[in-house]
């Protein structure tokens, strides 16, 4: 009777054991398959000085990963403003980011650092860095709250230790901001990639069309929350545009030169607490104006036959989307919609 109950009992030990390690199992995510990844420098300048000594800047820092059977097209990562690669890397609360989300459906990465930035900090033009307190000014700004509360519903967790590394994510740049230099070196990026699809933030997006003008490489352009520097045709750039001091949200540019962006599928998303009439929120204010020049934006590039939408994630039933959808709660469908957007013009 005693070794009868204690096969039973080992019995019954090695069944949970058995279902623990299944449970484990499923909650681990499968690994990831990679066929190839390294790093590497891109575009920039050599000056030289006049006992004929070098220095080498302005160039953009890659690291890549190409998983066993990539898709046809990788995809350029650009950040936005006052961040570096880490944007699309493990996200504040630590959850998996875009980089390992489409590793995982079979898409090759790119995550740059622009040049002044990150890993490319080695600036040719000399600029001041000294610690500069907004980080309630970014709070506001990026729609996570109203500092120091964080809005109802919103899809970025609510806990400390997540707004810790949300802003140790943030770094300075190294030397002025300038355009040239930075679409320089991602048209170079994509001229090394070949064909490839650009993802941008921020002010990525103004980036992003600039590169465009500078590449037959870029095969499609998905945009979060694009910011400043929409391209309109000479003679029909929007006259509110002309009012904002700040910084020029609209520019204009040749006809010949507009038609570039009629070739490919543009998409472009914003997320949620953007009202529909302006406010007393200034943050909220000019993103509502964003939003609706990015429109403008669309509506002038399909005029000239071309494919570029706007989503507005809250009026297709997804709320709470702070200015970083990529990497908020629910990004997992978030990289559904850049899925099937992809799939949907040939791009997978």
């Amino acid at each position: 009777m005693l070794i009868k109950n204690s096969l039973k009992n080992l019995c019954c030990i090695f069944l949970l054991l058995t279902f623990a390690a299944q449970v484990m199992a499923q909650t681990k995510p499968a690994p990831i398959m990679i066929q190839e990844q390294g790093s590497f420098a891109i575009g920039g300048k050599v000056l030289t000085n006049a006992e004929g000594k070098s220095f080498h800047g302005d160039h953009a820092y890659v690291y890549y990963q190409v998983p066993v059977k990539p898709h046809k097209y990788p995809l350029i990562f650009v950040h936005g403003i006052g961040q570096f690669s880490k944007t699309w890397e493990t996200t504040p609360d630590g959850r998996e980011g875009f980089q390992n989300i489409f590793l995982r459906r079979h898409f090759s990465v790119y995550l740059a650092d622009q040049p002044r930035r990150g890993d490319a900090g080695r600036s040719t033009v000399a600029d001041t860095i000294k610690p500069e307190f907004t980080e309630e000014y970014w709070f506001n700004r990026f729609r996570i709250g109203e500092w120091p509360n964080f809005y109802k519903g919103v899809q970025f967790k609510n806990d400390q230790e997540t707004l810790n590394q949300f802003f140790r994510q943030m770094t300075p740049d190294t030397g002025p901001t300038d355009y040239e230099v930075y679409t320089d070196a991602y048209a170079a990026l994509a001229e090394k990639t070949g064909p490839a699809i650009l993802i941008t933030h921020s002010m990525g997006g103004p980036v992003g069309w600039q590169t465009l003008l500078k590449t037959s490489k870029i095969k499609g352009i998905v945009s979060y929350e694009p910011g400043g520097l929409f391209p309109f045709p000479q003679g029909e750039r929007p006259e509110e545009t002309k009012t904002k001091t700040r910084m020029a949200e609209a520019t204009e540019i040749s006809m010949s030169k507009f038609m570039a962006y009629t070739k490919l599928p543009i998409v472009m998303y914003y997320g949620d607490n953007i009202p529909t009439v302006p406010g007393n929120n200034p943050h909220q204010n000019d993103w509502l104006f964003r939003l609706n020049l990015a429109r403008e934006w669309a509506a002038m590039v399909n005029k000239h036959g071309g494919n570029a939408t706007v989503v507005h994630l809250p009026e297709i039933g997804i709320y709470g989307n702070t200015h970083f959808p990529f990497s908020d709660v629910n990004n997992l469908q978030i990289a559904d919609l850049l899925s099937d957007f992809l799939k949907k013009n040939k791009l997978d």
